[in-house]
């Protein structure tokens, strides 16, 4: 007598929510090393080297009703001097079209990062709710982070990979509201292929992103200033939180001669999918030989 398979089995089983569904990956893709153990707490930011930092800074346009983005250098170059205090090497790219744009970030997703802690890559320019604008067009920001999937770049697969984008996403406004105050290498394990991941807005989807002609963006501002004061005594998460705190209580839009854009606030959204915290530890200097 067959035995019956149409039972549930005591401990169940887990199905998607959502069937048929596309398979994301090839699963026999291989394995790729884990750079630190199961149980480790925090990200091992002990490689040789930080890692790559890339900067797709964006001021003049090729589409119509684009404005030039004035101050976003002031962005670039303050956002380049935190990230290589922190040991990043830097790279920056000025005005890149969308296809150009594409090929580094394929690019760079073919390097070898195995010596590397972690990933950075930062996006100053316009936006909408789901779209970047390269100089010619519009790309989706998901183009900037696929290619970095744990399946797609193994020798990111476990580390952190953070992503900062400066950009509108939306025409919404927020007035504000007044508050008045009362390893064993020889074990294996399993990890999504995008997991690891720490996505960055400056602004809640649907709304705008505020930035000063001669300053800088809100965002970038208090990002670089945050990494600056405690860039190496705190994780990433407790820096963004304090990098929502400054935009969110120390930022008003200033446009006298418009009252509908004038006083209004703004705060960033973080999505992570981080399995450990991340710390960027001071980096040891080896001594000149």
């Amino acid at each position: 007598m067959e035995a019956d398979n149409s039972k549930p089995k005591a401990n169940g089983e887990d199905e998607p929510d959502v069937y048929p569904f596309p398979v994301p990956h090839d699963p026999k893709k291989g394995e790729a090393r884990s750079p630190v153990a199961k149980e480790s707490l925090f990200y091992n930011m002990n490689h040789k080297e930080r890692g790559l930092a890339i900067i797709f800074n964006h001021e003049h346009f090729e589409i119509d009703n684009l404005k030039q983005r004035s101050g976003t250098n002031v962005d670039a170059i303050n956002l380049q001097n935190s990230l290589e205090r922190l040991g990043f090497k830097v790279t920056m790219y000025k005005d890149f079209k969308s296809q150009q744009v594409e090929n580094v970030i394929t690019e760079v997703s073919k390097e070898d990062h195995s010596e590397y802690d972690c990933l950075v890559v930062a996006v100053l320019s316009h936006g909408e709710h789901g779209i970047i604008y390269a100089r010619d067009h519009a790309y989706k920001p998901d183009s900037l982070w696929t290619k970095f999937s744990a399946d797609n770049c193994k020798t990111l697969a476990g580390k952190p990979k953070l992503f900062f984008i400066q950009a509108c996403q939306g025409d919404k406004l927020d007035g504000g509201i007044t508050l008045r105050t009362q390893t064993d290498s020889s074990s294996t394990y399993k990890i999504p292929v995008h997991a690891d991941f720490l996505i960055a807005y400056s602004t809640i989807p649907g709304f705008y992103s505020w930035r000063n002609t001669a300053r800088g963006s809100w965002f970038v501002q208090s990002l670089c200033s945050v990494l600056d004061e405690i860039g190496t005594d705190y994780d990433i998460l407790t820096i963004l939180t304090m990098v929502n705190q400054r935009v969110a209580f120390d930022f008003e839009s200033y446009v006298p001669g418009d009252r509908k854009m004038h006083a209004q606030k703004q705060i960033p959204c973080i999505t992570f999918m981080l399995t450990r915290l991340l710390k960027f530890d001071k980096k040891e200097i080896e001594p000149m030989t």
